[in-house]
């Protein structure tokens, strides 16, 4: 009897030791995506208060995968690594910029998403990167954009916002200088101003960010997982098909598709 016991106990922990968020996942059933709901069209929440866009569509392709249900979890951009890192969420797919610092905090999967940070003032106001070195700049907090202004422009006043659409109407008001973020962020954004006429885009870009979909640090099943669903998007068409949904020439987003998800 004591040697059942014993057996029985040991298979248990093997059991447990080999069980991963993926299992967890499908036991339960759902795959919990954390998003932004404040970005169209990456996100954007409805009358219905759910939740859709791009973000969103690549989150519910990586539940199909798994043949669970996709739940979608709002957060602030200044959470986002703690929500992966705690549980809270198993997956972050909300305009989450690559770079080796995050890479030390949580695993990050291929590519899905390639932006440009740009600046958004009025017409004629910041010609050159240079031209900004002392101006008062709008950025959402929390973001890779926050982080790049203040190593840019360390003379200039960097105000930190909850969100874009709250800086462009600073923005809006003469509160503030300019606005800088990723490019399609800004260019919905400059889409919906009263005085849009008035404001421009910068030609230049202060830097090219990869988005990235994120799961916590050892979960290597999910990430292949996740990988593998961006390239079989990639290869099938998929991927293509939703850019064109949010960013296609009839959308209020406008954006041209330079890049390919690769491995």
């Amino acid at each position: 009897m004591k040697n059942l016991f014993l057996a029985a106990l040991l298979s248990a922990c093997s059991m447990l030791a080999h069980a991963d968020l993926v299992d967890t996942i499908k036991a339960r059933g759902t795959l919990l995506a954390g998003v932004r709901a404040d970005i169209p069209p990456f996100g954007q929440r409805n009358k219905n208060q759910s939740v859709s866009g791009y973000d969103v569509d690549f989150a519910g392709a990586i539940a199909k995968k798994m043949g669970v249900k996709l739940v979608v979890l709002d957060l602030d951009p200044n959470e986002r690594i703690a929500a992966v890192k705690s549980g809270k969420i198993d997956i972050l797919v909300a305009t989450f910029t690559k770079t080796p610092e995050r890479e030390r905090e949580v695993n990050c999967s291929s590519g899905y998403f390639v932006a440009a940070q740009k600046v958004l003032s009025k017409k004629g106001k910041f010609p050159t990167p240079e031209s900004l070195a002392k101006a008062n700049i709008g950025v959402a907090r929390g973001t890779t954009g926050a982080d790049l202004v203040r190593k840019l422009y360390p003379k200039a006043t960097v105000v930190a916002f909850d969100d874009i659409p709250e800086a462009v109407r600073f923005l809006e008001e003469g509160k503030i200088d300019a606005v800088v973020d990723d490019e399609p962020s800004l260019a919905r954004n400059l889409s919906t101003m009263s005085n849009k006429a008035q404001f421009e885009l910068s030609s230049y870009a202060n830097a090219t960010e990869i988005y990235a979909i994120a799961a916590k640090l050892g979960e290597k099943r999910l990430m292949n997982i996740i990988n593998e669903t961006l390239l079989e998007m990639e290869k099938t068409g998929e991927a293509e098909r939703i850019f064109n949904q949010w960013f296609g020439p009839q959308t209020a987003t406008p954006f041209p598709r330079t890049f390919k998800i690769r491995g």
